[in-house]
Formats: structure tokens, C-alpha cells, sequence
């Protein structure tokens, strides 16, 4: 009898154990469905509510005189709700989107896969098909009930005021699955900037999502919304933006450099904002638009010349002659010379037994004419008397490196910092690189290149007219910028602060005397605007292994007040003063003055209808143009020069 008790009770037990333990593991499961897991959720709220998200416009851009460049207008998006999608006539569809059905599977297959579509769930808004126009999506809309689950989304495409300055200002595509993954703002379908100024600025132009919620039926309709609209988030537009580009400058500049290979880059001395940033060849912007993105898009990623290429931050040149200026005002900070310091030249660098050779000028003679002239035997002496210093060096490596410290704080060997996507660095040795590829023994003859700007040197055109900005100023620069304004947002700090080069101002005067002479009496004579302007320049032809040479003009104006600082490369152009210093000349006139002046006419003509490719091309701006061309100038062969139409 006692027995039958203590089972009885362990029994008890045993069942209550066996049912706790279903109530919690029931607990446990409910947990997990409604909060753990959202798909039970996403089904209910689905069923009573659709969260039909609201864009916001992007942000417009203007140039520094307010004309708008960058706008929106309307377009349209296909969406559906996968779990509420009923069966329809497919091929209806297709036939209203003009697809095919195998386009129409395998867009659903791509929006299935989660690989390329993280976040996937049959129960929330996925994007069918992109940029339908208003009278496509009119339409479908007529039919959209023949399609349940189906909804048109609107949305904003952007257009373009010029066809001007496609790089610069970059374009706007669909995001990718490294975008989505990286920044939870995007979803599959949604849109965001690719390159220029649109990435660059992507979290001030993109502006904040809104959310509209809205009531269903039973059989899920549209009832209108939910609480009259008490659930509902307005977006946030974009913010505007002000570029510090002239945009009949730059399109000027482009005109110039049509049917050539090469760039322009404009700075304002006293902000650092960019003027113009001209490449060669470039594209119409309003090409990397809507349903022919990918096909224009192909031609110009295919075209020989890689129109993609932003130059004036991604091409790498040597800086030729150009570079010489920095080479005197290191030697003068140094102590290697001083403004009277003289060498000689006899017709190249005499210790090399002439080489490299230089042009006929006075000899021998001090820094001042050395620059006017262009001399290279000087700055060979001088490069090789800093390295061979052992007065203030330990070793080679330690003159070096302290030459190599001054090329950084100038803004070469690295980035400058320009708020543009993919700019490059160039290169500027250190004692560690010839140390490496040249042995522990190296001379100051086994390098000696670099003292005119050759060798292993390699900069941008941005970082040439960075250089030209920083001799304007007399010492120092600002981190050069294309966005002057943000919209109720102050710029960042890097482009309103001083960068101080450590050598004294009046090695800047004796180098800013040493351009101005340049202008008046040497190789820069084609630049001189006076008397109304007074130009300060420096000339450059870099050796190019791949054919003619390089023709570079570097300067800014007026010589005192400064206004404007520029770099212009013409590839295979040849002497500086056959292409670089008209173009130079030019562009600081149009900048300065508003106008050509009529007796500069004839080399505005020249220059623009002057062919200088290497190869065939076809240039998508205009109709289909191609040449052939050795670098030679001259009649443009047939090809009607294109001048962008400015309103």
C-alpha cells in the first residue's frame, strides 16, 4: 500500500515535469516566431498593412554662378509583394514592359536570389524593373489590376542642364550587393551615386526615406490609410549643393581639348576651390541615363582612349620641366644655393658629359633666369650638390629622404585629398626605393633625372596645379575641393584649413620673379597677357616612351593678388609652348577677362581644330567621329570640331 503511494507521487511528478517542460518549450517556439523571427509578422502585418515606401528627391547641384546643373524629374518603378502576388497572364506583362518571358523569369529568379538580393523575403516590397517613363507606367496602370501583388512606385531620374563635365559630376545606377551590404539604407532596386560628385557626396545628396502605411481588405485592397495617416514618415530630400565649378569655363576648356588626349585643372589660389577640371576625351553625362545605361556605358569602358579615366586625378605624367620650381625652392630652404648662386650649361649638364641636354641660353647664370629659361644643367648641379652635401647629410639616403620630406609637405607622392572618388598618389622616390632597385651605392648621377622632373617621378595634373596654387600663395595651399557649398551644412574641416609648406616666403618670391620672367622673356612667351594681366608660368615637355612627348604649361594670375592657378597637359602635344601655353593662355584669359579677345581668335581656332590622337576613336558626345593621327597637327581632317552650346 505504501508502495502504490510513492509511485503514485513519483507519477505526479513526472507528469507535471513532462508538461512544464511542453509549456515552455510552446513558450520558447512563440518567442521565437513573433519576435525572434519577423516572417510570421511580416505575414500578418501583410495581410492588414501595406508599407509602401516613399523616395526622397535627390539633391540638386549648381555651379559657383547658381545655374543648375543637376536636376530630377519623374520616373517610375514595377514593385510586387511576392507573397501576394495571384496568378495572371504572363505574357500580358511581358507584352506591357516589352520583355520577353525569359527576361521576365530570370528577373524574378535574380530577385529570389538572395546572393544578389541580401534581405529577401516574400513578404516586403521587391523591385521588378527600373525608369519606366510616365507613359509606360501610364499604361501599365490602366492594367495593373490584371496583375494583384504588382504596384507602380514612383521615383526620380536624374537629368542633366549640360553636356559638360560627365566625370566630374558622376552618375547614379542601381546599387550593388556590396552597397546593401555595407549601408543598411539600401534595398534591392533602390538607386545611388557610382562616381564623381555623386559618390563623393552620396550621404548629403541621397536624402532620408519616408514610409506610407496603408490599410488592406480581406482580399487585399488598397483601403486607403492606416489611421488617416498617423504612421506615415514623410522623406527627407537630399541636400543641394554648390560646386565650386564654372560651368561655362569648363565647357570651354573641353571645347578646346576636343579631338585631343589631355586635361585642365583651375584653382582659386585663396580657397582651394577647383575652377575647372577638364579630361580628354570625356562624355555627355545625360549617356548614363535610363534603359541605354548599359549599352553607352560599354562603348565608353571599350573606347581605346578610356573616356571613364578622370585624368586630372587619375593620370600619371611626369611632370617634365614643370617640376623644376619645387626642385629651386627646396635647394633655397636648404641652403644648397642661393638667388646669386650660379652654374654653368653648355647646352646640358657639362659633369655628365652634356647630358641632359639642355637648350641655347646664357651661361652660366643664377635661379631667377635658370627658371625663365628653363635651364637644366642648373637644377642637375643643384640636386647633385644636395646629395653629395655631407656637411648637413650623414649619407645620400639622409639628403634624400630630407628632399623627399619636402616633396610630400608640397603635395606629391601622395594624395592631395581632393573630395573626388579614385584620385592617385603619383610617385616620388625615397633612399629605400633606390636603395632597393639601384644598390646602397647609388650616386647622385645614377638619379639625376629627377631634378628636371623625369625618372622615376610621376604626378597629376591636380597635384601640378596644386603646386601653382601653393607659389601663388607664397607657401601655403587649401586641400583643393569641387563642392563649395553644402546645403545647411558647413564643409569639412580639411577644406577650410591652411596647409603650410615649412620654406620661407622669400625663396617664394625669387621662384614667383623666376615665372613672371618666364612669361616676358622666356620659354612661357605665348602666356603673356599683359599689360592687362600679369601671368607668372613655368613650361614643361615630358618625355613620353609611347610616342611624341608631353606638352605641359604650369602658372596662375595676376602675378600679385592671385586669381587663378593652372595645370594643362596636351599627351603627345609635343613642346610646352606649342600646345600647354595656349591653351594656358586661353583659359586664364576666358577666366579672368569673360572673352576672347579678338586678336587671340586665331589661337582659339588653332587649338580647338587641331587633331592630336594616337589612335581611332569614337567619341559618343557628338556623331560618330573617328581619325587616325601619328600626334601630328594640323587640318582636323574632316572632323567638324565640337563646341558644347552654353545657354
Amino acid at each position: 500500500m505504501a508502495k502504490n503511494s510513492i509511485d503514485l507521487t513519483k507519477r505526479k511528478y513526472i507528469i507535471g515535469s513532462v508538461v512544464s517542460l511542453v509549456i515552455l518549450i510552446y513558450i520558447i517556439q512563440l518567442f521565437n516566431l513573433q519576435i525572434i523571427k519577423s516572417t510570421y509578422k511580416e505575414s500578418a502585418d501583410g495581410n492588414a498593412f501595406f508599407n509602401k515606401t516613399l523616395y526622397p528627391a535627390r539633391g540638386v547641384m549648381y555651379d559657383r554662378e547658381d545655374r543648375l546643373l543637376v536636376y530630377n524629374q519623374p520616373t517610375y518603378d514595377l514593385v510586387y509583394i511576392p507573397r501576394q502576388v495571384q496568378p495572371f497572364d504572363t505574357l500580358e506583362l511581358c507584352r506591357a514592359l516589352d520583355i520577353t518571358r525569359e527576361q521576365f523569369d530570370n528577373r524574378l529568379a535574380d530577385v529570389k536570389n538572395k546572393r544578389l538580393n541580401p534581405g529577401y523575403s516574400a513578404y516586403t516590397m521587391q523591385t521588378f524593373m527600373t525608369q519606366l517613363t510616365a507613359q509606360e507606367s501610364g499604361i501599365l496602370q490602366e492594367k495593373l489590376y490584371k496583375f494583384p501583388g504588382f504596384f507602380i512606385q514612383k521615383r526620380t531620374l536624374r537629368q542633366y542642364n549640360y553636356p559638360n563635365a560627365g566625370l566630374l559630376l558622376g552618375y547614379v545606377a542601381e546599387v550593388s550587393r556590396k552597397q546593401m551590404e555595407n549601408d543598411s539604407y539600401y534595398a534591392r532596386g533602390d538607386y545611388g551615386g557610382k562616381s564623381g560628385i555623386e559618390i563623393s557626396y552620396e550621404k548629403y545628396l541621397r536624402g532620408e526615406k519616408g514610409v506610407e502605411v496603408l490599410l488592406r481588405d480581406a482580399h487585399g485592397r488598397i483601403q486607403g490609410k492606416y489611421e488617416n495617416g498617423a504612421h506615415d514618415v514623410a522623406p527627407s530630400s537630399g541636400k543641394n549643393l554648390t560646386l565650386s565649378i564654372d560651368i561655362e569655363l569648363q565647357a570651354y576648356g573641353e571645347y578646346l581639348l576636343q579631338n585631343k588626349v589631355g586635361s585642365i585643372v583651375m584653382i582659386e589660389p585663396e580657397t582651394g576651390e577647383i575652377l575647372c577640371m577638364v579630361t580628354s576625351p570625356s562624355y555627355d553625362p545625360a549617356l548614363l541615363l535610363g534603359r541605354d545605361f548599359s549599352k553607352n556605358y560599354k562603348q565608353l569602358a571599350d573606347d581605346p582612349l578610356k573616356p571613364l579615366i578622370n585624368r586630372p586625378i587619375q593620370g600619371i605624367f611626369p611632370p617634365g620641366s614643370t617640376y623644376k620650381v619645387a626642385q629651386g625652392l627646396v635647394f633655397l630652404e636648404e641652403d644648397i644655393i642661393n638667388t646669386s648662386t650660379m652654374f654653368s650649361c653648355a647646352g646640358g649638364y657639362p659633369p655628365l658629359g652634356g647630358r641632359p641636354k639642355c637648350h641655347g641660353h646664357g651661361s652660366p647664370l643664377p635661379l631667377i633666369p635658370a627658371i625663365a629659361t628653363s635651364c637644366n644643367s642648373f637644377f642637375c648641379y643643384g640636386l647633385a650638390n644636395m646629395l653629395g652635401n655631407r656637411q648637413k647629410y650623414a649619407t645620400i639616403q639622409d639628403a634624400m629622404d630630407v628632399w623627399n620630406e619636402y616633396m610630400t609637405d608640397m603635395g606629391f607622392g601622395r594624395r592631395v585629398g581632393v573630395d573626388l572618388p579614385s584620385e592617385s598618389s603619383g610617385f616620388i622616390p625615397s633612399s629605400k626605393f633606390y636603395d632597393r632597385y639601384k644598390g646602397k651605392n647609388w650616386r647622385a648621377s645614377n638619379v639625376i633625372s629627377i631634378s628636371i622632373g623625369q625618372g622615376e617621378i610621376t604626378t597629376t595634373p591636380l597635384q601640378v596645379a596644386n603646386l601653382a596654387a601653393t607659389i601663388a600663395n607664397r607657401g601655403f595651399f587649401y586641400t583643393p575641393h569641387v563642392v563649395k557649398k553644402i546645403q545647411d551644412t558647413p564643409l569639412e574641416a580639411e577644406y577650410t584649413t591652411k596647409n603650410i609648406v615649412p620654406i620661407k616666403r622669400e625663396h617664394y618670391e625669387a621662384t614667383v620673379e623666376g615665372m613672371a620672367q618666364a612669361v616676358t622673356s622666356g620659354t612661357c612667351r605665348g602666356a603673356n597677357l599683359l599689360p592687362d594681366i600679369q601671368v607668372c608660368g613655368k613650361t614643361g615637355t615630358a618625355e613620353n616612351p609611347h610616342g611624341r612627348d608631353h606638352s605641359l604649361f604650369m602658372g596662375f594670375a595676376p602675378k600679385d593678388n592671385p586669381k587663378v592657378a593652372i595645370c594643362v597637359i596636351v599627351e603627345n602635344g609635343g613642346f610646352g609652348a606649342t600646345f600647354g601655353v595656349p591653351v594656358g593662355r586661353l583659359m586664364m584669359q576666358k577666366y579672368l577677362k569673360g572673352e576672347i579677345s579678338e586678336s587671340d581668335k586665331w589661337i582659339e581656332d588653332r587649338i580647338a581644330n587641331s587633331v592630336i590622337l594616337p589612335q581611332r576613336f569614337v567619341n559618343l558626345n557628338t556623331k560618330k567621329r573617328s581619325t587616325e593621327s601619328d600626334g601630328s597637327t594640323g587640318d582636323s581632317n574632316g572632323i567638324k570640331p565640337f563646341k558644347p552650346t552654353i545657354e
